[in-house]
């Protein structure tokens, strides 16, 4: 996740205490491949953490005592060390390894595949002339079948094993050939899904009246980090537009309430930074009052599910929001530094700072040392550093325990029972209940699983997965199932009860191949690989794509289960539309790469029109983040372009072969592969 503003450097004195240092030796462990002896040379990272990069051939690489019994080691999977530990690392896929070692008393070591460009000489794409296309289809179809282009409607009949069709003029010679008389529907595979994230407040705005809920205000500048508006009912006016695409999965921001306030935006603190993304939470138990309703929610729910369209939160186990003004002030935690309060307005929250100062001053007057931070969330619940609370390692040192952006870190580890923090027991509304018994993550794993339960609510999108224990991670998705099998008896006439519920994690970084997450609760994992190494080269044609998705099919058809979910733009890393500096014709391209991609795809909200970067202040992330383009797609170019996602969007829903299948290439010019899943089978063309 990205979607955080970290604080100034200048700030970290106000809300962290500092730690002396514990100067280690660089780590003593034997690593070997195929029995040679290695000696690695380490990068210090900090006090006791290390690295070191290895060019590894295919083998095995064993690290520790040679003398101990084995344990398996999978890629990114962090695991403790100690003087009798071993593991043995099956190299199948050759390339560059970093090694994270930390050393001391928590020692432990991590493997990491490191991604490199690919160095293979990139295939020509040769231009279409509009010409009729011979495509050789008798290793997939047989003679007599009558086949269509699913693109033009054209059909054709078999003879010879060939047929020859013509592309349709706005399909950039793309050909998606099915049988003509097939099955309209296809048992549905979550390898072939086609996610939609919205981020709902910049998506549609279906409710003005909510628009500045808790006193939040515009900033009458460029807007970078306010709520916009989008909420509940603007998703559900956009259903049809969703399904028309080809949607079955739509992942929303997550919509339950947040920090009221605004903390400094970007480096510079140069914009207020709400928490409009959902990444800031502050009551997992109530809806954001900016979102909606639950009655909105519920009527989300059903008319998507109406549309076999399933709907997945967006949830954080690993951080609350941070404090904000509003919230101190509001819910009576914090205080303010002594002779502070005259330069406070009335409404802590409409502060403004100095011309010599940023948003970022605003800490200035806050007394972090103060007993009366217990009323927050309190030491027992989270590590931030301030008061008595205890403080975070590096991030970098201890990924687990470590604080992202500064941001208070859930002690989702401890086993030590917690009462409700005391702002939660006080504040109204909320479904916060203490329980005797529960530790901090009982009560995340409760609170997040109610939305199964009560609403229907069809999976998740974890985020900072890495940054988590797996054992929380698993007990969530056992909860989750156990919610949702509780929804699906109460509303056994809902054309989703009886589905299972899906997880897919954020391990920031991580690609198609398997993982031990996959063993703690998540179906699959964003695929960070496709949008490095795959969109850009393939939305020039789809023959530059061919290795990446013969690569895929195969991951997917060894392992049982396996899957990831692959996308070009997200708000965590960039925007495609700005990569390519809104080229249409790269974004028509883009479909194709996308949609006819194995595994499952997230189509983030505008890559079907080109949405444009917006603002970003000092946090180049903002922009990504942009308000739906909504009224460019009157323009007949961007209609246009919609139109193409759709239908490749809608052919591949309709055939689960295209992200759950084999693949083979048929023919290098024109350029043709065939899919296959069961008896589903399908032939994609492309005259380039």
């Amino acid at each position: 996740m990205r979607s955080l503003t970290p604080l100034s450097p200048s700030i970290l004195a106000l809300c962290f205490g500092v730690l002396a240092p514990v100067v280690q030796a660089e780590p003593q462990v034997s690593i070997r491949l195929n029995g040679q002896q290695l000696q690695p040379s380490w990068e210090t990272l900090a006090d006791d953490r290390f690295a070191a990069e290895f060019e590894l051939p295919e083998g095995i690489l064993q690290l520790g005592d040679d003398r101990a019994d084995g344990q398996p080691l999978k890629p990114f999977q962090r695991q403790e060390l100690n003087s009798a530990s071993r593991f043995d690392y099956q190299v199948t896929r050759p390339g560059r390894y970093r090694l994270l070692i930390q050393t001391g008393d928590d020692a432990n070591l991590r493997l990491l595949p490191v991604r490199q460009e690919s160095k293979a000489v990139e295939q020509a794409c040769r231009p279409w002339n509009g010409e009729a296309v011979q495509v050789p289809v008798a290793d997939v179809f047989d003679n007599g079948q009558r086949l269509r282009d699913a693109y033009s409607g054209n059909t054709a009949t078999v003879q010879n094993g060939m047929i020859e069709l013509t592309p349709a003029p706005e399909s950039d010679g793309l050909l998606l050939i099915e049988v003509a008389d097939a099955p309209s529907h296809q048992p549905r595979d979550w390898r072939n899904a086609t996610v939609y994230f919205a981020l709902t407040d910049r998506f549609a705005n279906g409710d003005p009246s909510n628009d500045r809920s808790y006193g939040r205000e515009p900033d009458g500048a460029q807007e970078i980090g306010t709520f916009h508006g989008g909420d509940l009912k603007g998703l559900t006016s956009k259903l049809d537009y969703l399904s028309e695409l080809g949607v079955d999965a739509l992942w929303i921001s997550a919509p339950y309430e947040q920090i009221h306030g605004w903390v400094g935006g970007g480096d510079k603190g140069d914009f207020r930074h709400y928490a409009y993304h959902g990444y800031y939470a502050l009551d997992y138990t109530q809806l954001d009052a900016n979102m909606g309703s639950e009655a909105d929610l519920r009527e989300l729910i059903a008319g998507a599910h109406a549309r076999g369209i399933r709907v997945l939160f967006d949830v954080v186990l690993n951080h609350p929001g941070y404090s904000t003004l509003a919230d101190m002030q509001n819910l009576g935690f914090g205080t303010l530094r002594e002779g502070m309060a005259q330069y406070l307005p009335k409404r802590w929250t409409t502060w403004r700072p100095e011309p010599y100062e940023n948003l970022h001053s605003y800490h200035n007057l806050i007394d972090y040392d103060h007993p009366s931070w217990s009323r927050w969330w309190g030491k027992e619940w989270v590590r931030a550093g301030i008061a008595d609370y205890p403080a975070p390692p590096s991030v970098l040192v201890d990924p687990v325990k470590g604080s992202l952006a500064f941001l208070p870190d859930f002690r989702t580890e401890s086993e030590s029972p917690v009462g409700l923090p005391e702002f939660l027991s006080r504040k109204q509304p909320t479904r916060a209940v203490e329980r005797d018994g529960y530790r901090v993550r009982d009560y995340l794993n409760e609170w997040l699983t109610n939305w199964v339960r009560e609403f229907g609510v069809d999976g998740f999108r974890a985020d900072t997965v890495m940054h988590v224990e797996p054992a929380a991670w698993a007990q969530l998705r056992q909860k989750a199932d156990e919610a949702r099998k509780a929804w699906s008896a109460a509303n056994p006439d809902d054309p989703m009860a009886g589905e299972p519920f899906w997880m897919v994690g954020e391990v920031f970084g991580h690609g198609p191949e398997t993982s031990d997450y996959q063993a703690n609760g998540f179906d699959a994992l964003i695929n960070f690989a496709f949008q490095a190494e795959v969109a850009g080269s393939a939305s020039d044609c789809l023959r530059r794509a061919n290795n990446s998705y013969g690569q895929y099919a195969k991951m997917l058809a060894a392992t049982p289960g396996h899957n990831f979910m692959s996308y070009a733009s997200s708000h965590d890393t960039s925007l495609f539309s700005a990569q390519h500096n809104g080229d249409l014709m790269r974004q028509h391209g883009l479909a194709s790469a996308l949609l006819l991609s194995p595994g499952a795809v997230q189509i983030y909200y505008g890559d079907e029109s080109a949405r444009p970067f917006g603002p970003t202040g000092s946090d180049p992330y903002q922009g990504t983040r942009s308000d739906m383009n909504w009224d460019d797609h009157a323009k007949p170019e961007v209609a246009a372009l919609i139109r193409h996602w759709q239908r490749i969007g809608q052919f591949r829903a309709r055939h689960p072969a295209v992200g759950a299948g084999s693949h083979r290439q048929l023919a290098e010019s024109p350029y043709v592969f065939a899919r296959q899943h069961g008896d589903d089978k399908i032939i994609v063309v492309q005259a380039r």
